[in-house]
């Protein structure tokens, strides 16, 4: 036998012993991986059940169930993290068994040692949630309203500019003021407990870790640059519009618009002041909240008009059990619950949930078709492991939560289910649709993507707590170009009036959502084969659309968000593992043009430089020593002439 074949048949004896020694990591870490996910999985269904019960029955008792059960899964997911790292992932051959391995390592706030700090996080958490909650402004001695339904329908329906302002304010001062403290001992916590590891410079850059993208935070500044000149347009031509409503006297002449008067408690989204603002009055769709009135609509109606689209694409209908244990309507027997809208995966394959306080208005079905949404995508992946059970990344569950949207808002859809009696024809009724689409869909963009600039600057402490409001409101001028109807201090807690303050949602998700629906509405616009412009699309029935819509859902979290975007856009024009804001220009690009048109010699845009009625400091105004004596001298006079 030569040297050479020697030398050779060292080298593969070699490789075979390398080789079963990494098919030998496979198996131990498969078996260790199968258990973590069987008791993951039973454990998250016990946290899911006491968090259901503190949410739908705020009470201090269900508050204790809920900490004790979240200090569990604290102390579950460190030990289990420590059991993770005897294994070496650079052996393993099967990378999704590494991908698992690498999710269980990394147990975010979990990992720190203190647990009284970890359970006084809960317990912050909860008191700021049951604020939130709980909270009323008081309209008169004996007429106190909460949030849901009653300030929302006030928002929603007044055009009154002075009850919008103090409805508006009473807000804030009965919710997010009451918890300004409570939340920058929480921010410091966070920070405490996310840093002791050594891997994370702070929570908000743990929570962009969750996008698997180093150039995370530089897209999507981008994605925001690229769509502004529609939302600056979009601006221009609402603000003239609510100026000829109100009288331009009542608006800052920095080019501002006051946040009071969108129809939305937050500005967020504008379709509810439709009636202000129509282009053509009268040119196409009615409001659908008085026709579902009219058509004597229920709360269950309008869920099972939501799960029939979705079975239309091929999805399973909700289980049995859903329709029984959801709570649908706030409940009428007094207890304290959060009216936000949720949906809940109980991870036991059937239990399947929302919670929301339906009232029977436009705005709400919108928000049952998204919750719905979340629900299929839950069914969907339901077959892969506990630690892919989840979108791809956090944008991945609202788009699909919201991609739908984009069909069943279309005339061509609402005609189908009886809402809308003749489809709008001709240019006039193309922008009145369009118009009102944005009213949701591009006017969300600035907030959507300004929430988390703020988070993430106080967790980096450039925000401190000085600052809170000043900077809030810097973002909300800056990026969104409205302003506070009244004075605001650091006395003040306006970002807690939002509920993903208190309740700890990262939002930037929401942003993403927006972009990544387009490019998917896009792409399967295409595979159903539809003619014409993109915004008459409606994918309603098409089988070859859901077919593809469901292969990106059953991957669940398996694989990064690039390859899942990629599943469902490839072979069309919208091919990509890339964010895009491309689809969504294309999408408006009638009314862009339109806007533009109509907002010749109008200013488009604002002063980014300053904000309005911001008052700077929380402190009694100083007088100095000079304008004292002053005021005590013409005392004097005013004494001595009489």
């Amino acid at each position: 036998m030569s040297d050479q074949i020697k030398i050779w048949l060292f080298y593969l004896i070699i490789l075979s012993f390398i080789n079963q020694s990494h098919q030998t990591v496979d198996v131990e870490v498969r078996a260790y991986i199968e258990g973590y996910n069987d008791r993951a999985r039973q454990l998250s269904n016990e946290y899911s059940l006491v968090s259901w019960d503190y949410y739908t029955n705020i009470t201090g008792h269900n508050q204790n169930k809920m900490t004790a059960l979240s200090l569990k899964w604290s102390e579950f997911a460190k030990n289990e993290s420590e059991k993770a790292k005897i294994y070496n992932i650079s052996a393993l051959t099967d990378g999704n068994l590494a991908r698992q391995l690498n999710m269980i390592l990394d147990v975010g706030i979990s990992g720190y040692d203190d647990s009284e700090v970890l359970e006084k996080i809960a317990n912050i958490g909860a008191e700021m949630t049951k604020i939130y909650s709980e909270a009323k402004w008081c309209k008169t001695e004996t007429n106190c309203l909460p949030l849901d339904p009653d300030l929302t329908d006030l928002i929603t329906n007044s055009r009154d500019y002075e009850e919008l302002k103090d409805a508006w304010k009473g807000w804030r001062d009965a919710s997010g003021a009451q918890m300004r403290s409570l939340y920058q001992e929480y921010v410091q916590l966070m920070n405490q407990a996310i840093k002791a590891e050594g891997k994370y410079a702070d929570m908000g850059d743990y929570y962009r870790s969750w996008y698997e993208d180093p150039d995370f935070e530089t897209d999507v500044r981008e994605l925001f640059e690229e769509l502004s000149p529609l939302y600056d347009n979009l601006h221009a031509y609402v603000r003239r519009k609510l100026q000829s409503q109100y009288g331009a006297g009542k608006f800052p002449s920095e080019g501002h618009i006051p946040a009071h008067l969108f129809g939305n408690m937050w500005a967020q989204q504008w379709g509810n002041i439709y009636d202000i603002l129509e282009p053509y009055p009268g040119k196409g769709m009615e409001s659908l909240t008085d026709e579902m009135i009219n058509q004597k609509y229920n709360v269950t109606h309008m869920f099972r008009l939501a799960e029939d689209f979705f079975v239309s694409l091929g999805t399973d209908h909700l289980p049995e059990s859903f329709w029984r244990l959801s709570m649908l309507e706030k409940p009428s027997d007094g207890r304290n619950v959060v009216c936000h809208a949720s949906a809940w995966d109980f991870q036991n394959g059937t239990d399947f949930r929302i919670k929301q306080c339906t009232t029977i208005t436009q705005e709400q079905l919108q928000t049952v078709y998204h919750e719905v949404g979340h629900v299929i995508y839950y069914m969907e992946y339901i077959n892969q492991p506990y630690l892919f059970r989840g979108g791809a990344n956090p944008g991945f569950h609202e788009g699909v939560a919201d991609i739908v949207s984009l069909s069943f808002q279309t005339p061509e859809h609402l005609q189908k289910i009886g809402l809308l009696d003749e489809l709008p024809t001709g240019n006039e009724g193309d922008i009145n649709f369009l118009f009102n689409m944005a009213l949701d869909k591009v006017a969300f963009l600035p907030f959507g993507y300004l929430i988390d600039q703020w988070r993430w600057s106080v967790y980096r402490g450039e925000t401190t707590h000085v600052d809170y409001n000043k900077a809030w409101w810097d973002l909300r001028c800056r990026y969104q170009g409205i302003s506070p109807p009244v004075e605001r201090s650091e006395n003040d807690f306006d970002p807690g009036a939002k509920y993903h303050i208190p309740g700890n949602t990262p939002y930037i998700r929401y942003f993403v959502s927006f972009v990544l629906q387009f490019q998917w509405h896009q792409a399967l616009c295409e595979i159903a084969e539809h003619t014409g412009p993109l915004h008459r699309c409606d994918i309603y029935n098409s089988r070859a659309a859901g077919d593809r819509l469901r292969e990106m859902l059953q991957m669940g979290s398996s694989r990064q968000w690039g390859d899942a975007l990629y599943a469902l856009t490839r072979g069309t024009a919208a091919e990509s593992r890339k964010m895009s804001a491309k689809p969504l220009i294309e999408y408006f690009k009638p009314l862009q043009e339109w806007l533009e048109i109509q907002n010749q010699g109008e200013r488009v845009g604002w002063d980014k430089a300053s904000c309005p009625s911001w008052h700077t400091s929380s402190a009694p105004r100083k007088f100095s020593i000079w304008q004292i004596a002053s005021v005590l001298a013409a005392c004097i006079l005013i004494s001595l002439t009489f």
